[in-house]
């Protein structure tokens, strides 16, 4: 016997998962655009203010300030964005 395909109630939600589902992509997608955006700009800067003042074949130096530089602006962007979400979710709990 051939089974029924049953639809679920909830098949209503379907075009709000997908708009969800493409919004979620859309902003990684430009996220990564703009990641790529910093990448370039903060190798540029590394290769024009600091390579100029340090020896030549110092490519380990430029590599590492490079990380230190994007580590700590991924720290920073990280708990500044930790502390905005915990300020909206008290204002959240407060209007409740």
């Amino acid at each position: 016997m051939i089974k029924k395909l049953e639809i679920p109630d909830k098949s209503k939600d379907l075009p709000s998962a997908v708009v969800k589902q493409m919004l979620s992509l859309a902003t990684s997608g430009f996220a990564l655009v703009a990641a790529l955006a910093w990448n370039e700009l903060v190798k540029e800067t590394i290769n024009t203010v600091v390579k100029p003042y340090l020896p030549e074949g110092s490519k380990i130096i430029t590599l590492l300030a490079y990380a230190i530089i994007v580590t700590a602006l991924a720290v920073i962007v990280t708990l500044q964005l930790t502390k905005l979400q915990q300020s909206l979710e008290k204002n959240k709990e407060e209007e409740n």
